[in-house]
C-alpha cells in the first residue's frame, strides 16, 4: 500500500524531478516537531484558508523561521482533524495553472474541535504565547446585522450570553471567552485578524466583540476597545473544492497517499492594514501587502475582479455555458466583458497608491482563463441579491453621478434579471441560492421578457435604492439592455441556444463601444 503523509514519511522524501519538494526547513529541528511553536489560532480551516493564511505562514517561516506555527481549530465538525492529525498537520498544496507545482505546507501544528475539546482550544487561545487569531469562518459565522451590528437575537449570541460557562456555539463567543480570561490573569489581548470577504471586515469584527463584552462586563468591554487590535484585510485566491482527481494525481506524482490535500490558482493576495505589532510572522517577506487604505483594495477587487465574474456567471449560464473559463474563452462574451472592465469600471474609481490597475485588471482575465481551476458559473450565480449591491450598483451610481456611461453594468443587471427567469422556469428541478429567493421568484415567474418587465423589477425588487428606480437613465439603459438580452434568455428557458447570441453579443460591444466613444450618455 502506499505511504500515508506524515513527519516521518516526508523527512525521507526523495522524488525524481522534484528536487525541491520536501519537509519544509522549519520543521528540520527535531524540537519543532515535538514542542511546536505555537503563535496563532485559526477558526475555520477549510480549504481556503490551507491555500492561503497557512501556506503565507508556511513560507513566512520558510524565510525567516520563527515560532508561528498555527493551531487550527474547527468550530463544528471533525473532517480536517480526522484528516491532518494523523498526517500530523502536513498536508499537500498543488498550484495549478499551465503546469502544477506542489509544496509540503507544515505550518499546521494540530487541529482541534471546538464542540469535543473544548478546554484544549481554550487553552490555546488563552496562552502568552498565542499572539495571533485569524479566522475565516465565512459571513454568517460572525452573527451580524443587515447593518453590520452583531445580531443579539442570533441564537448562537443568546446560547453563549445564556450559558456562559459552557462551550460557546459562536466564534464571537469564543474569542470574548478567551479576552476575558485573559483580561482576568492580566494577559494582554491577541491580535484577531478576520481573513473573510466582508467589507471593513476588522472593524466589523472589533465591534462585534466590543458588543459582545458589553453584555457580559462593561470593564472587559473597555480594556479591548483600548487594547484589542483587529486590522481590516483583504483576501483572494481562487480554492476550488478538493476531489479524488486531486488525490489521485498526488499520489502518483509525489508517491503518498494525502487524505486533503488542496489546490489553488498560483494568484494570491493578502492585504493587512498597517497595525500589526511586533514580534509578528514575516508574512511581508511571504508577499502579503501591508497599507494604510485596505478600503481602496477592497473596491479594486470589488470592482475589477468580482463584478466582470458576475456578469461572465449570469450571461454565461444563459448561453449553457458551466464553467469561468468555458465563458472567458467564449470570443464575444469576453469582449463585451473587457469593455465593461476598461470603459465604465476602470474609471469609476481611483486605486490605491501600490496597486497598478489597469496590470491587475490584465491578471484577473488570465485567472479566468486558467484551465486547471474548474469554477462553476452556477456557484458564482449564487447570492445574486447580497452581491450586486455591492459589485455592481455602486460603479452604476458613481457613474450616473459622474455622468459616465453605464449601458454594460445596465446589461450586467439584466442578465442576472433573465438569470431569475432562467431559474423560476426551472423549479423545482433548479432551486434558486439567495437569501431573498421568496421574493424574487414571484416576480420572475410573472415576467414575460419584454420591456414591461423592468417596471416590474423596479417596483419590487429590493436590492434597487430609491435613487436607481428614479434614475431615469439607468430606467433606459436597464429596459435597452433587458430587451436586447430576451431573445438570448428565451432560448434558455426552453433549453435552447439562439444561433445568433454571438453576433447579438458582438452587435451589444459594438454599440456600446461607438455610444462610450460618443461621450454621450443616451
Amino acid at each position: 500500500m502506499m505511504p500515508r503523509l506524515s513527519l516521518q514519511t516526508a523527512a525521507s522524501l526523495a522524488i525524481a524531478n522534484k528536487p525541491d519538494f520536501g519537509l519544509p526547513r522549519y520543521l528540520q529541528s527535531p524540537a519543532q516537531t515535538q514542542q511546536p511553536g505555537i503563535g496563532i489560532v485559526h477558526l475555520g480551516p477549510g480549504a481556503f484558508f490551507r491555500g492561503h493564511q497557512a501556506w503565507y505562514t508556511h513560507r513566512a517561516m520558510q524565510q525567516a523561521g520563527g515560532n508561528w506555527r498555527i493551531c487550527a481549530v474547527s468550530l463544528r465538525t471533525p473532517d480536517v482533524a480526522e484528516a491532518l492529525e494523523p498526517q500530523n498537520g502536513l498536508y499537500t498544496l498543488a498550484v495549478m495553472e499551465q503546469h502544477t507545482e506542489f509544496s509540503l505546507i507544515g505550518s499546521i501544528a494540530e487541529v482541534l474541535v471546538a464542540t469535543t475539546q473544548a478546554e484544549q482550544v481554550l487553552a490555546r487561545l488563552t496562552a502568552a504565547s498565542t499572539s495571533f487569531v485569524t479566522m475565516t469562518i465565512t459571513e454568517k459565522g460572525y452573527c451580524l446585522t443587515p447593518a453590520g451590528g452583531l445580531d443579539l437575537q442570533h441564537p448562537d449570541i443568546q446560547h453563549d450570553l445564556k450559558h456562559r460557562a459552557a462551550t460557546p456555539k459562536s466564534a464571537i463567543g469564543w474569542l470574548v471567552k478567551a479576552l476575558k480570561l485573559r483580561f482576568d490573569a492580566n494577559v494582554p489581548p491577541f491580535v484577531v485578524i478576520s481573513c473573510d470577504n466582508l467589507t471593513d471586515n476588522g472593524k466589523k469584527l472589533k465591534a462585534a466583540l466590543l458588543q459582545f463584552a458589553e453584555q457580559l462586563e462593561p470593564a472587559l468591554a473597555n480594556w479591548l476597545s483600548q487594547q484589542l487590535i483587529s486590522p481590516s484585510t483583504m483576501v483572494d485566491s481562487i480554492t476550488p473544492a478538493t476531489d479524488d482527481a486531486l488525490r489521485e494525481l498526488v499520489a502518483q506524482e509525489l508517491g503518498y497517499s494525502d487524505a486533503w490535500p488542496i489546490k489553488r490558482e498560483q494568484f494570491c493576495q493578502w492585504v493587512i492594514e498597517d497595525v500589526l505589532p511586533s514580534p509578528r510572522p514575516a508574512w511581508e517577506q511571504a508577499g502579503v501587502i501591508y497599507t494604510s487604505d485596505v478600503g481602496a483594495f477592497e473596491k479594486a477587487k470589488l470592482r475589477l475582479l468580482n463584478a466582470p465574474h458576475s456578469t461572465l456567471a449570469y450571461l454565461g449560464v444563459l448561453l449553457g455555458l458551466e464553467t469561468v473559463e468555458d465563458a472567458v474563452s467564449h470570443v464575444e462574451l469576453q469582449a463585451l466583458v473587457r469593455l465593461m472592465t476598461s470603459a465604465e469600471i476602470l474609471p469609476s474609481f481611483i486605486p490605491p497608491a501600490e496597486l497598478n490597475a489597469e496590470q491587475y485588471s490584465a491578471d484577473i482575465f488570465r485567472r479566468f482563463q486558467n484551465p486547471s481551476v474548474r469554477h462553476l458559473l452556477a456557484q458564482i450565480a449564487w447570492d445574486g441579491s447580497q452581491k450586486l449591491p455591492m459589485r455592481i450598483l455602486p460603479i452604476i451610481s458613481d457613474n450616473l453621478a459622474a455622468g459616465r456611461s453605464i449601458k454594460l453594468l445596465a446589461l450586467a443587471i439584466a442578465s442576472w434579471l433573465h438569470f431569475l427567469r432562467l431559474r423560476a422556469s426551472q423549479q423545482p428541478s433548479i432551486s434558486l441560492v439567495d437569501p431573498l429567493a421568496a421574493s424574487l421568484l414571484p416576480i420572475a415567474e410573472a415576467c414575460q421578457g419584454r420591456a414591461a418587465d423592468v417596471d416590474l423589477w423596479l417596483a419590487d425588487c429590493p436590492i434597487f435604492s430609491d435613487k436607481l428606480r428614479n434614475s431615469a437613465q439607468f430606467k433606459a439603459d436597464l429596459t435597452d439592455m433587458y430587451q436586447k438580452l430576451a431573445p438570448i434568455a428565451a432560448a434558455a428557458i426552453t433549453g435552447k441556444t439562439p444561433d445568433a447570441a454571438a453576433q447579438l453579443l458582438a452587435d451589444i460591444t459594438k454599440n456600446a463601444s461607438a455610444h462610450i466613444a460618443s461621450g454621450e450618455l443616451k
